[in-house]
């Protein structure tokens, strides 16, 4: 089974994020959050569908969501 993985999508300049982010979800990406800001898409598929994402005009841009953690902020962190 495939495993499936956070993925954030840059929208191509005067592209629709909306329209884009419907063929997104038709095309088989799970559409988590659109970030219309700083034009950006996250969701969720597995490796084999973000490749195929890849090449759907519109998309400038596709890469996996990394998470990180910047712990907690103690005494020693404020200084």
């Amino acid at each position: 089974m495939a495993r499936i993985e956070l993925w954030i999508v840059t929208v191509a300049s005067g592209c629709s994020i909306g329209e884009l982010a419907d063929r997104l979800g038709r095309e088989g990406l799970a559409v988590r959050e659109l970030m219309e800001e700083i034009g950006c898409i996250t969701g969720e598929a597995d490796s084999a569908t973000a490749e195929r994402l890849r090449h759907i005009d519109g998309v400038e841009d596709i890469a996996p969501d990394i998470p990180f953690d910047l712990g907690s902020m103690d005494a020693d962190t404020r200084r």
